[in-house]
């Protein structure tokens, strides 16, 4: 009895000491050195700040469409026709990247702001010219333009033939990635062909969260997945081909991956599933050594279709040509990570209907009640699963260079953003911790630059460095505490816990910017 209550106690001390040293790491106190050569920057996206949503020859997008509809499907009714007003105030925006010394800006291109028609027949110049004043703003103070050409706004006249779900899309999606090479890539050295190809597919076609709202989970947003892969790698060995030599660029895309964590040591399994359909869905085909699909969601959803008397998989089939197409199709991998979910498998719980994507999965997802939460009802604040997805995308894909391309914390509004500022002190450090034990991180983005349309949540929801103000025609830009936290990380190279910046003085612009 002595000898068994003496191994209770030596498992609970090392419980103990590993619950210590897992607090300590990511809740350090002291002055921790940034590697040098790893960027910062912030982001946005097209509609979600530039407004002017018919201005100077723009076309309907999916989302100008979807924020029209009746009753209006976003919070307080709120639509991204005016947003921040961005197409109008890149000086200031630019501006604002000063303030922070920020090394690049990402951002993405209105398709149907440079090709009206949704083809290359005709080319908006006003359009095109919004877009050259930026870069050429940002260039003339040493700030590297980061573009992504897809950021969920596809022309609707595209849409109304079916969008991401028809194959011509890989056609539309190079014919229109070949005028942007053509048109910026003198000037713009990193490429991200999609953002979020999961939010794209699942939230777009699958469910109806997201323009398109086409609701046909376990159907469309497979057909989109291999499309939406294809028209990536189509783009990118365009670039390769034809304008890597002369512009000199990389091209790579952006992917969504929340890590999953498991509730039990049973439920392993269960995790790793909700990986591979989450994210491995379009990471594995471009990044692992073999290509393709993972091979549980191959063998999953063929399984399942069959069962439910489909006569072939609901997952469309890479070709042999395709797979090869597809692998190896990017120059880095971009991450957008914000937070974690507790995975678990329960046999008995019937919660998704059937076929669906989430059906597929077999999992089901939580959160422990004592993970903080952000104004998104979904962001925890979790910075060790960060470490611990950037750790699996080291040994997964024999360690590619990443770039965090989107990281953040929402409020509902305020200049004094202290749990903001915690947020991004945590997940840096996280982010170092992968660094230290090898992890090729490259780029640290903050999501993002100003306060923007939300999605469904309209502009309830703010993860703005800089308020605005929605009220004021002008929509004012205001600086949080979080700026000048960030804008010191970036200048010093140093994440410093104790650092408390003086609010009270203007954020200003370093001389020498």
């Amino acid at each position: 009895m002595m000898c068994l209550l003496k191994y209770w106690l030596l498992f609970l001390v090392l419980v103990l000491v590993a619950f210590a040293d897992c607090k300590s790491r990511y809740n350090r106190h002291e002055i921790r050195k940034i590697p040098d050569g790893i960027l910062f920057g912030t982001a946005t996206a097209s509609y979600q700040v530039e407004g002017a949503w018919d201005e100077d020859g723009k076309s309907e997008n999916i989302w100008d469409r979807l924020t029209h509809s009746k009753p209006c499907p976003v919070k307080n009714c709120d639509t991204g026709d005016i947003a921040d007003d961005s197409y109008h105030q890149y000086e200031r925006d630019v501006e604002m990247m000063r303030e922070l010394g920020l090394d690049f800006y990402r951002f993405s291109l209105s398709w149907s702001r440079i090709l009206p028609t949704s083809f290359p027949d005709k080319i908006n110049k006003k359009g095109v010219q919004y877009y050259n004043n930026l870069i050429d703003e940002m260039l003339k103070y040493n700030i590297q333009p980061m573009v992504t050409l897809y950021h969920w706004d596809l022309p609707q006249k595209l849409q109304d033939m079916g969008g991401w779900t028809n194959p011509h899309v890989v056609d539309w999606f190079t014919d229109y990635a070949r005028i942007v090479f053509e048109l910026f890539g003198d000037r713009v050295k990193y490429w991200f062909t999609i953002n979020e190809p999961r939010e794209v597919c699942y939230e777009g076609y699958g469910g109806a969260n997201f323009a398109p709202a086409y609701n046909l989970s376990g159907y469309g947003d497979y057909m989109c997945a291999k499309n939406l892969l294809v028209a990536h790698a189509k783009a990118y060995h365009m670039y390769k081909n034809e304008f890597s030599r002369t512009q000199g660029g990389t091209v790579g895309i952006a992917a969504s991956a929340s890590w999953f964590e498991p509730k039990s040591e049973k439920d392993a399994e269960a995790a790793e599933d909700a990986r591979q359909f989450e994210w491995g869905l379009y990471t594995n085909p471009i990044f692992s050594k073999n290509g393709d699909f993972p091979q549980v969601v191959k063998d999953r959803v063929a399984a399942k279709s069959f069962e439910q008397g489909f006569f072939r998989s609901r997952l469309p089939e890479f070709t042999p040509e395709e797979v090869e197409l597809v692998k190896g199709s990017s120059d880095f991998l971009g991450i957008n990570h914000y937070t974690s979910k507790i995975t678990y498998r329960n046999a008995s719980i019937t919660t998704f209907p059937s076929p669906s994507f989430y059906d597929d999965i077999e999992a089901l997802y939580d959160y422990d009640f004592t993970w903080e939460t952000a104004a998104s009802s979904w962001l925890k604040v979790v910075p060790w699963g960060f470490y611990k997805l950037l750790t699996k995308l080291r040994t997964d894909y024999d360690n590619p260079p990443i770039y965090i391309t989107e990281n953040g914390f929402s409020t509902r509004g305020g200049l004094e953003d202290d749990s903001r500022i915690a947020y991004y002190r945590q997940y840096i450090d996280a982010m170092l911790d992968a660094i230290d034990e090898g992890s090729d991180v490259r780029a640290y983005t903050a999501w993002s630059l100003m306060d923007n349309f939300e999605w469904r949540q309209g502009y309830t929801e703010r993860f703005g460095l800089y308020e605005v103000d929605y009220e004021d025609p002008k929509r004012t830009r205001t600086a949080r505490k979080s700026a000048y936290v960030y804008k010191e990380i970036i200048r010093s190279r140093q994440l410093d816990y104790h650092y408390e910046p003086d609010t009270t003085l203007p954020i200003t612009i370093d001389d020498g910017q």
